[in-house]
């Protein structure tokens, strides 16, 4: 039986590195040193070798990015199975080594993991991430295309032993990739969003010297502090995505009866289209 049912394929970057499935005891072992090396040796939701290897005999992917000496500088992981009668994809774990970042390593590996897939008739791709980290959602909505299909409190638990979990109950989105083309790597097109006017609605945010004022004194005002017009309007758009369902889970969640929390989503529908409208520098006015 050979090492992985999917087409192994390397892929060869311009910048030297290779992306392929692993194949030796040697390279699984060294994914599972980068698990510790990244959530930390107390991580208790690590992946053994064992699985790393099985996974790859009956549709799943573990690859990884290797550099011209052959180094694994990242690596990935999913399983293949059926959901609805149609098998798709679950990208579990995604690692890059903390000195090989910036090298856009996370998306050729997602997007590696995505072709290997694909090509067996995979056309949906799911897995999860922190809500609460921005960067985290601009690769998956923004980079790579993909929607939210769920919201998910505390969907590992609570005690992970991770470094990067902490002691935080670990909700997370759930994200949905339409694999419909081998070459696709945007969202087409925004699923359809309620409308939002900031017509007659009291402004709470004005741009003065090129920075946005909130009319904000609360707990935490210090979080908006020298935020940027374009700051402002690209994290509203983010929020923007978000479908009426997936407000409601999120706020039914957090434990918010059904009459406040549709005042608090017609809110945030206010607050968003003021920050999605706020202009880049306001005038000068004429003497």
């Amino acid at each position: 039986m050979q090492e992985s049912s999917l087409a192994p394929h390397p892929r060869y970057e311009a910048d030297g590195i290779v992306l392929r499935t692993l194949t030796t005891n040697a390279e699984y072992d060294e994914a599972v040193a980068l698990q510790d090396e990244i959530w930390g040796a107390g991580f208790t939701d690590r992946v053994p070798a064992s699985i790393l290897r099985v996974a790859q005999k009956v549709g799943g992917v573990t690859a990884g990015a290797f550099d011209a000496q052959d180094r694994m500088l990242g690596f990935v992981f999913g399983l293949t199975g059926l959901r609805d009668g149609r098998p798709v994809h679950w990208s579990d774990m995604l690692a890059v080594r903390e000195d090989a970042r910036g090298k856009q390593l996370g998306e050729k590996l997602k997007t590696y993991q995505r072709d290997l897939v694909h090509a067996v008739g995979v056309e949906t791709m799911f897995w999860t991430f922190d809500p609460l980290v921005a960067r985290n959602a601009h690769f998956n909505l923004n980079r790579l295309g993909a929607r939210i299909a769920e919201y998910i409190p505390n969907f590992y638990g609570s005690n992970t032993g991770s470094i990067l979990h902490g002691a935080l109950p670990t909700d997370r989105f759930v994200a949905e990739w339409q694999l419909t083309s081998p070459d696709r790597n945007t969202r087409d097109a925004a699923p359809p969003q309620r409308e939002r006017s900031p017509a007659g609605v009291a402004r709470t945010a004005v741009v003065e010297n090129g920075r946005v004022r909130f009319d904000w004194h609360g707990r935490d005002a210090y979080l908006l502090e020298n935020l940027t017009p374009a700051d402002v309007r690209w994290t509203c758009a983010l929020l923007a995505r978000l479908r009426p369902a997936q407000w409601d889970a999120a706020l039914r969640a957090a434990g918010y009866a059904p009459e406040e929390a549709a005042r608090l989503e017609a809110s945030f529908d206010e607050r968003i289209a003021q920050g999605m409208s706020l202009p880049e520098t306001v005038p000068t006015p004429k003497a």
